[in-house]
C-alpha cells in the first residue's frame, strides 16, 4: 500500500514540475528543444525542493539549544538519508518477504541468532535494506516485515509480529529471536511483550523509538500518531503495565539531532540499556555504519 502511494505521489510531483518547467520555458520564450533542459531541471528540482523542504521544517523544530556542526552534519546526512529510503528503497517494496538465510549453509557454520526488523510510521521493510545486508553477511537469519494498515492502533500490529516471530522460529528452528524496532517499531514490539509475553523474545533493540512520545506527534490526526505523542496516555499505559524483566531485554539507541523523535534524550525507560549516537538524525539510524555496528555488537 505505501510502496503504491509513494509511487503515486512522486509521479504527481514529477508531472507538476515538468508543467512548472513547460510554464517557465514559455516565459522566457523558448520553445521546442531549448525549452528541453529546463523543463528536465524543473521536473526533477520540485521534488527535490519539496524533500529538503520536510527536512528543514523537522530539524528546526526539534533543533537543540545548543547547536553545533554536529547538527549540521545531522542536516546534510538526513536529506541524503530521506532521498535514499523515500525514494529508491520504500517506493519499491515488494507485497510479501520471507525469512533471508546466510550464504554459508548451517552445516557449515552455525546460524548466528534469528532477527526480527520492525519498521516504522510511514515506512515498510525497504528502511532495513542496508540493516539486512549487515546482519545477511554477519550470518543472521533475517525477516524484515511490513505493518499494514498504515493508521491503526499500535496494538493492532501486535498479532503481526507474533505471526512473524512464529514464522521465523519454525524457518530456523531457534527457540527465541532478537526483535530491533526502528521509530514507531519500537513500540510495537514493546505491544506485542504486553500482548504476548517475552518468552519467545532474546533480546528487544531499539533505535529512535519515541519511548515518552515525541512532540512531532502533534500534527498528525492518525490513531497511531496520537498514541506517540508526548506522555500520552497509551504510552503511560503501556509503561505500567511491563515487567523489569522485559525492560532489562531491551537496548535502546537513541541521537542526540534526532528531528522526529524529540525531546531527545527524554526517550529512555527504566532498566533498558541506553546508547546516545550524536549527529545523525531520525532516518539515518537506519543507514549509519557506527549504528549497524553497535546493533551487530548487541546481536553477538
Amino acid at each position: 500500500m505505501l510502496a503504491r502511494l509513494l509511487r503515486c505521489i512522486y509521479l504527481i510531483q514529477l508531472f507538476c514540475g515538468a508543467l512548472l518547467g513547460v510554464y517557465a520555458a514559455s516565459q522566457l520564450g523558448q520553445s521546442g528543444v531549448n525549452a528541453l533542459p529546463l523543463v528536465l531541471l524543473c521536473t526533477l528540482l520540485l521534488p527535490l525542493l519539496l524533500q529538503f523542504g520536510v527536512i528543514c521544517v523537522s530539524m528546526v523544530q526539534s533543533r537543540p539549544k545548543l547547536a553545533g556542526a554536529l547538527w549540521w552534519r545531522a542536516f546534510g546526512g538526513e536529506f541524503l538519508a530521506a532521498l535514499r529510503i523515500f525514494w529508491l528503497q520504500l517506493p519499491w517494496a515488494a507485497t510479501k518477504t520471507e525469512v533471508r538465510f546466510p550464504d554459508l549453509p548451517r552445516q557449515t557454520q552455525p546460524w548466528r541468532m534469528p532477527v526480527l526488523l520492525v519498521h516504522g510510521y510511514i515506512c515498510n521493510y525497504r528502511v532495513w535494506d542496508k540493516t539486512v545486508k549487515a546482519l545477511h553477511q554477519a550470518g543472521h537469519p533475517v525477516l524484515a516485515i511490513t505493518l499494514e494498515p498504515l493508521f491503526t492502533s499500535i496494538d493492532d500490529y501486535a498479532p503481526q509480529i507474533e505471526q512473524a516471530v512464529r514464522q521465523l522460529q519454525q524457518a530456523t528452528g531457534a527457540g527465541q529471536v532478537a526483535l530491533v524496532g526502528h521509530s514507531m517499531g519500537g513500540l510495537i514490539i514493546r505491544a506485542w511483550l504486553r500482548q504476548y509475553g517475552s518468552a519467545n523474545a532474546a533480546r528487544i533493540i531499539t533505535l529512535g523509538t519515541p519511548h515518552q512520545g515525541t512532540q512531532m506527534a502533534s500534527w498528525s490526526p492518525t490513531t497511531n500518531a496520537a498514541q506517540m505523542a508526548w506522555h500520552s496516555p497509551w504510552l503511560q499505559n503501556l509503561q505500567a503495565e511491563e515487567t523489569p524483566a522485559s525492560r532489562q531485554l531491551m537496548h535502546i539507541a537513541l541521537t542526540q539531532h534526532d528531528n522526529i523523535v524529540y525531546p531527545q534524550r527524554e526517550q529512555v525507560l527504566t532498566d533498558a540499556k541506553v546508547t546516545e549516537f550524536s549527529g545523525l538524525g531520525h532516518l539515518e539510524l537506519c543507514l549509519d555504519g557506527r549504528v549497524i555496528r553497535w546493533l551487530l555488537e548487541k546481536l553477538h
